[in-house]
């Protein structure tokens, strides 16, 4: 019965979640062209103006749903959701209106995974997170109980901006991150067959992703209003928490493999932390006829973009479906992971 009513208000707190990042974008789209908060759409052939940032409607619709359903039910891995996704989507609304640089962000951001330790440490009856790792392959859990709380510190920062790189093109970071979450949520329900106290965790998602989708019918191509770092952050940061509190840690870094090889190709390529809109040699050329094509300058740094235009010049439109078409894969991997680690380990 109790479950029946969580499940209920988890389904209305998602209709809320969806109706105010609808309702939200809708307002910034028509809103921030007259504050003249627009960027160029460079991928685009008359290179139109469109609103940015949309990220306030994602932290508005995320931080609201999960801020009531921590007020009925008291889950403090809840709030710690609100609070993380609060603090770094305003990090990322900070980064929007005052560029910070490629040191300043990453570590602002550490203070993002704060509030998962800080109420772990004053309320360790209440579990916000669990020091353990479940491996596949593995028969028992690993237990990092001093190790962990220093992984969370790093994890939400790096979770964070590594979501933020894959903001390329239009509809990519709210697409990835749909995506993301099917083997995330597989896998929490996995863990959820042995372990009911993990109901409310578990409901805890579907308003994030219900944000998610009413602000992919916006940010689709053509979009419509772009994320900015507020909204690839608030995302990211969710997502993290949602890996850490859920439990399903090693799930969710496999279904974002294509994001993490997207930081790695672009850090190993400039051998510093760099915000994007400081390097001079951009990884990819826009040809007359609005395709995109690998540029041949070998101080361009190596991006993901960058190699799946490198056989040939693609359309924004063809670029996007590959990378969406990469994540499902690694969702994919996910999923299998999530599977081999119930049977090996949860659901000995």
């Amino acid at each position: 019965m109790l479950d029946s009513v969580l499940a209920g208000l988890a389904i209305a707190l998602s209709i809320v979640s969806f109706l105010v990042c609808y309702f939200g974008t809708r307002y910034l789209i028509s809103y921030l062209p007259k504050i003249k908060m627009t960027v160029q759409d460079y991928h685009k052939e008359n290179r139109p103006q469109v609103p940015r940032p949309g990220g306030p409607a994602i932290i508005a619709a995320v931080t609201s749903s999960e801020l009531l359903l921590f007020v009925f039910t008291g889950s403090l891995a809840v709030f710690s959701l609100a609070l993380v996704t609060l603090i770094s989507g305003m990090i990322g609304v900070i980064d929007d209106l005052k560029t910070l640089g490629g040191i300043v962000k990453p570590t602002l951001l550490l203070i993002g995974g704060t509030p998962l330790l800080i109420l772990q440490y004053l309320f360790p009856q209440a579990k916000v997170y669990d020091p353990h790792l479940y491996l596949p392959l593995f028969s028992i859990p690993t237990k990092l109980p001093l190790i962990y709380p220093l992984l969370i510190l790093v994890a939400i920062p790096v979770v964070t901006n590594t979501i933020n790189t894959i903001d390329v093109l239009n509809g990519v970071v709210s697409g990835f991150i749909l995506i993301a979450f099917v083997p995330v949520v597989f896998a929490m329900a996995l863990r959820l067959i042995v372990d009911k106290e993990n109901t409310i965790v578990f409901l805890s998602v579907l308003p994030v992703i219900a944000a998610s989708v009413a602000f992919y019918w916006f940010h689709k191509f053509p979009s419509k209003i772009f994320p900015g770092d507020s909204g690839a952050m608030a995302l990211g940061a969710a997502y993290g928490t949602m890996a850490i509190i859920g439990g399903v840690e090693v799930v969710a870094v496999i279904a974002i493999l294509p994001a993490i090889l997207n930081s790695f190709f672009f850090l190993s390529s400039v051998k510093r932390l760099v915000e994007h809109r400081e390097i001079k040699s951009q990884p990819t050329i826009i040809l007359p006829d609005n395709k995109i094509e690998a540029s041949q300058d070998p101080k361009a740094p190596v991006t993901l973009m960058r190699l799946l235009v490198s056989g040939k010049p693609k359309t924004e439109k063809e670029i996007g479906h590959d990378i969406l078409v990469l994540t499902a894969y690694s969702s994919f991997l996910a999923i299998l992971t999530a599977l081999m680690t119930w049977v090996f380990t949860i659901g000995k």
